[in-house]
């Protein structure tokens, strides 16, 4: 068999939210092209649905992960706040961490398909 397993780490917060690979990788996609428009298309996700992860996210935690700006003569963009740039950091940590830790029974999983 090709490939390897990879685990995924989706948290169901306290307050009902969820944060997984999907909402990371929008924030990462914002960070890296600095629009919302932009990540969406690069991730092959239309305009609205960006939107409404991002309304998800920003209700989530205790302060916005995105901050934008419209129009004018730089023609607006998005950003990560700082509240963004920590969640993504904690998420990307937890992901390792469970990574890690998981690795020898994920491979004994996978070796249970041969």
């Amino acid at each position: 068999m090709n490939g390897k397993a990879k685990l995924s780490v989706r948290i169901d917060l306290p307050n009902g939210g969820r944060f997984g690979p999907g909402k990371a990788t929008l924030l990462r996609a914002i960070a890296e092209h600095g629009s919302i428009r932009k990540a969406a298309a690069a991730l092959a996700m239309s305009y609205p649905r960006a939107l409404k992860l991002i309304d998800e996210m920003n209700g989530d935690f205790a302060a916005p992960l995105i901050a934008s700006t419209h129009g004018g003569a730089s023609g607006g963009g998005s950003e990560l706040t700082r509240m963004g740039e920590n969640v993504l950091a904690l998420y990307a940590e937890i992901t390792d961490a469970a990574s890690t830790a998981s690795s020898a029974a994920i491979g004994k999983l996978c070796s249970l398909q041969e």
